[in-house]
């Protein structure tokens, strides 16, 4: 869902987009560590709960910070 969340903000996509681009494109959704034989793909209530709980948490910057520093670790 971290991952999810990620591809929200770089591609600038609502909740629901985000679930249509997940189900649509198999790019975003290994990129995001799902697929059909993995994990069901999340919908739409499903990301903004997690967004909610993110920003009632004032989580959400910090850890997007950390999952780019693991990106740039990974490629680099």
């Amino acid at each position: 869902m971290l991952r999810v969340r990620r591809l929200r903000q770089w591609f600038n996509l609502s909740d629901s987009a985000a679930e249509e681009a997940l189900d649509d494109a198999r790019a975003m959704s290994n990129v995001a560590g799902i697929g059909l034989y993995r994990e069901p793909l999340p919908d739409e209530p499903t990301i903004c709960k997690f967004r909610h709980l993110l920003e009632a948490g004032d989580l959400g910057p910090r850890m997007l910070e950390a999952i780019d520093a693991r990106f740039v670790e990974k490629i680099f």
